[in-house]
């Protein structure tokens, strides 16, 4: 199951810091620049925003990102071609296998890349330790990315990481099952609850759902809760909202009608999907790419998530474009940090895969070339951030740790979002 920047990076904090103190090269925290309002703003040095940042060609940047398919690396790599081409500045796009360890030590050593990946989960990490560079006043046109995407791409009221693209989950079904069975794809949790039921066989679950927070997050939304405040400043997972939603997951499982992918013998929910295992399953437009690869046989489709007692709700899975806080070329690498998020380049690179754009003025030509994919976009009018404060995971650990319990029928709720709310009041403060 593809799962994004679960980690933390203490390390990384202490190493960079201690890097300062020694007087090497590691970040400051007079380096980094005030927290402006987004938009409109000169960047350092007096130059504007965007690609108006006056980068003369000829200079050497590092891009780095984690590899994925590669036939997306290519992509990529023939955008980061035709900016060099356009512009005469060489561009080394390095996948790092280990990108995550990789990326740590190179902060470490005061000798980060240009441009990196920077995933929504970790961004906070990274902002906090101060060696991220805003992208307030350096980017063009901010207004035209999904708020919800800026929203996790930002930190304390300051925005970092321009998206690159991003997913949502939606709910995936079988067609020929739910034709044999003659019902329509769900559209609230009584339809959920019902479908799951009518498309359980002896050999085939309804519905086969991750036990962890980024899955059963969404219905907690759904049903107005959330495991904090939008502010973090206080727990909030310990309530009659979170306790229903997890309730009536609970059932599904308990009555046989949902099941986890190690229950059913498959890696991850979409392989189960796929198999034929399951009728339906809540997962990314990474499935996309996957039923394609794995099981071009099968035909599926996709919907909205069914709403909850509170209305619709959905992750939003991100990865930005982060520009070093000491970054030696920064004018070079927030204009190509522009060319990589500026509408072109991102319609043709988010053409080829079921990756959205993060730019809402090109939704309609990528959903020329992705028939079929709305739902997944539709989400990200009410998609909540998968993101926390520093040091939360632990409160996260706790939670799906508890979630795996509830699933199989050995923990109960009141003691999971409870010790949860321990974990977390321990990093609130509240």
């Amino acid at each position: 199951m593809p799962s994004r920047w679960l980690f933390r990076i203490t390390a990384l904090i202490a190493a960079t810091l201690l890097a300062a103190c020694s007087g090497g090269s590691g970040f400051q925290e007079a380096d980094a620049p005030p927290a402006d309002e987004t938009g409109g703003e000169t960047a350092a040095g007096g130059e504007t925003a965007g690609g108006e940042t006056g980068a003369e060609g000829g200079q050497t940047l590092q891009l780095w990102g984690a590899a994925s398919s590669p036939a997306e690396d290519a992509a990529l790599q023939a955008i980061v071609d035709q900016y060099s081409e356009e512009t005469g500045n060489t561009v080394e796009l390095v996948f790092q296998p280990e990108y995550d360890t990789t990326l740590q030590t190179a902060f470490a050593g005061g000798q980060p890349p240009d441009v990196f990946y920077v995933g929504d989960l970790r961004l906070p990490d990274l902002a906090e330790a101060g060696v991220l560079a805003p992208a307030e006043g350096m980017i063009d046109d901010p207004d035209d990315f999904y708020p919800s995407l800026v929203e996790a791409m930002s930190y304390d009221g300051t925005w970092y990481a321009p998206p690159k693209d991003f997913s949502t989950l939606a709910l995936e079904y079988d067609v020929a099952a739910l034709s044999e069975a003659g019902i329509e794809p769900p559209t609230t949790w009584e339809e959920l609850a019902a479908a799951a039921e009518a498309l359980t066989t002896e050999d085939r679950v309804g519905l086969v759902l991750g036990a962890e927070y980024p899955r059963w997050g969404a219905f907690m939304f759904q049903n107005g809760g959330a495991v904090t405040d939008e502010e973090f400043t206080e727990m909030t997972v310990n309530s009659p909202e979170v306790t229903e939603a997890f309730e009536y997951l609970q059932g599904l499982y308990e009555q046989g009608y949902a099941a986890t992918a190690t229950e059913l013998d498959a890696g991850w929910p979409g392989e189960a999907f796929g198999q034929g295992k399951a009728a339906m399953t809540i997962e990314g437009n990474w499935m996309v790419g996957f039923m394609r690869d794995t099981f071009p046989d099968v035909e599926w489709a996709a919907a909205p998530l069914p709403e909850g007692p509170a209305g619709p709700g959905t992750f939003a899975f991100t990865v930005g474009y982060g520009v070093a806080a000491n970054a030696a070329n920064p004018d070079a690498s927030w204009d190509l940090v522009n060319y990589l998020v500026g509408p072109e380049a991102m319609l043709e690179y988010t053409s080829q895969f079921p990756v959205m754009p993060s730019r809402q003025s090109i939704a309609d030509d990528w959903l020329e070339a992705n028939e079929g994919l709305d739902p997944f976009l539709e989400g990200a009018d009410y998609a909540h951030a998968f993101q926390f404060v520093p040091g939360f995971q632990d409160a996260v650990d706790t939670l799906n740790d508890g979630i795996q319990g509830v699933a199989a029928g050995n923990r109960e709720i009141d003691q999971v979002l409870s010790s949860t709310e321990q974990a977390g009041q321990g990093v609130l403060g509240g």
